[in-house]
């Protein structure tokens, strides 16, 4: 008995529908978030630059063939070289992700939507030179902040009820469908191209999250986005010349999204797209730590500071309790040996046991100079996470999103010191006055480290202020920030 399938032609998927049509019609009206977009372009480029300075970051960039240079192609900040948009999007998006130190958006999936402006830099600036060459008008920078703005809408409302991580696939997913997206609408892809393009980034094998979790922690978790972002390019590319798409990628029965990856389940939506992702994103601004464990470092450089204070060291340490919420304990609530800067930044215990031991906690934390401190295993033995379902339910709340972790400590005296809690990061909406001066600084710090004063100074007279920056061509942009 044969089986008898219709071959007719469905129309696009919903989902693609919303996707196109938001990309091609929404206008962003909110000015928290061009804002705020603005001060995530300054962020997400400090912490690419500060990546540079690590050799198992740089050893990943530049050309495919040694030497090549792109005539009019797409330029890295920080660096010298001139790539084609997709081999440049994968260089500057691996450069921002590296350290994990980029902004941050938890939901039912978690990710970092400032990876998506690895494709969106690298084809503004390359339309740009294009344009320029044939005499035409650059692209400004307020073109890549609205970019931005929508990257982060797409993937974070994708994120805000579906978890890819509940069936193996990791964020990044999120990332190159949000890509491809913006990068399609920067290449001029009218409605029907851009619905192709989207669905070829739902068609692609996608990112298991392997490489994220015990017992295969690694670094590809650092270029995971890069690689993510540049394929984003790829098929917007693909899609321009014409390419058909599959409308009903998600839903065909057995073949498609749904059945394949995602359990038979469709994609379920708390709220339509706008502008509330990029209005209430995290940034990541004293510690360069996976982010449910932001609030557990500043309770832990508090406790570090108390323990000083009342004559005590960490070896005075008895127990620790980290009270937590479930997602903090199904990621980085980590027992046994860590083997790599990349297992170690996944690991709360390790996240809470520097701060303790040291007072601070920087990305040369993970390296193994400071890793191979016996007393810091010592610590993580002495810890123990606990899931407190009201942080659980404060996470999940929309009009909350909490990340609280509570640390208590008990001496070997018997002395218990009084639980510290942090409910909010600095980074959180909440906190942005106090927030924004310190993103400030840190880009400032991260200028710092590649590039001569002069060029700092001329950097900072450019992106600082906001009308300066936006009014701006994004190829002068870029070359104020090459080496």
């Amino acid at each position: 008995m044969s089986l008898l399938l219709s071959n007719e032609r469905p129309q696009p998927d919903q989902v693609l529908c919303d996707i196109a049509d938001y990309v091609l019609q929404y206008k962003i009206t909110s000015s928290v978030a061009r804002k705020t977009a603005f001060y995530c372009f300054l962020d997400t480029m400090g912490c690419g630059f500060e990546a540079l300075t690590y050799p198992a970051c740089t050893k990943l960039m530049g050309p495919v063939v040694e030497g090549t240079i792109v005539p009019r192609g797409a330029k890295v900040p920080g660096t010298s070289y001139q790539l084609d948009p997709i081999q440049a999007a994968f260089n500057i998006g691996a450069m921002i992700r590296w350290l994990d130190f980029n902004d941050t958006w938890l939901a039912a999936e978690w990710g970092h939507p400032s990876d998506n402006l690895g494709g969106i830099l690298a084809v503004a600036d390359w339309i740009s030179r294009t344009n320029v060459a044939k005499g035409k008008a650059a692209l400004k920078a307020d073109v890549v902040l609205e970019a931005m703005v929508m990257a982060h809408e797409i993937q974070g409302v994708l994120a805000l009820e579906n978890a890819f991580n509940r069936v193996g696939l990791d964020h990044v997913l999120l990332v190159k469908v949000a890509s491809t997206a913006v990068v399609g609408k920067l290449l001029g892809l009218d409605r029907d191209e851009l619905i192709n393009a989207v669905s070829l980034a739902f068609v692609d094998g996608q990112a298991l999250r392997t490489y994220r979790h015990a017992p295969n922690t690694g670094s590809r978790k650092s270029w995971a986005a890069g690689d993510a972002t540049s394929r984003a390019v790829r098929l917007a590319l693909i899609a321009q010349t014409g390419e058909m798409g599959y409308p009903s990628v998600l839903s065909a029965p057995v073949w498609g999204f749904y059945d394949v990856s995602f359990k038979g389940q469709p994609f379920k939506f708390q709220r339509a797209y706008g502008s509330y992702v990029m209005e209430n994103i995290l940034f990541k601004i004293s510690f360069p730590a996976e982010f449910h464990a932001q609030t557990a470092v500043e309770c832990a450089m508090q406790l570090h500071r108390e323990l000083l204070a009342k004559g005590y060291t960490a070896a005075d340490i008895a127990r620790i309790t980290i009270r937590t919420h479930e997602a903090a304990i199904r990621i980085i609530d980590k027992k046994g040996p860590l083997h790599n800067p990349a297992d170690r930044d996944h690991c709360i215990q390790y996240m809470v046991a520097v701060p303790l031991l040291y007072g601070r906690l920087t990305a040369e934390d993970y390296e193994d100079a400071v890793a191979l401190d016996p007393r810091i295993d010592v610590l993580r033995d002495k810890m123990t996470c606990i899931e407190d379902p009201q942080f659980t339910k404060d996470y999940h709340d929309p009009e909350k999103r909490a990340i609280a972790n509570g640390i208590t400590v008990e001496l070997n005296d018997g002395t218990v010191l009084a639980e510290v809690l942090v409910e909010y990061p600095i980074g959180h909406p909440r906190r942005r006055d106090e927030g924004i001066p310190k993103l400030i600084e840190k880009y400032k710090r991260n200028l710092a480290r590649i590039f001569s004063e002069k060029q700092q100074q001329q950097i900072c007279e450019a992106t600082l202020d906001y009308d300066t920056f936006i009014a701006m061509d994004v190829n002068d942009l870029v070359d104020l920030m090459m080496k």
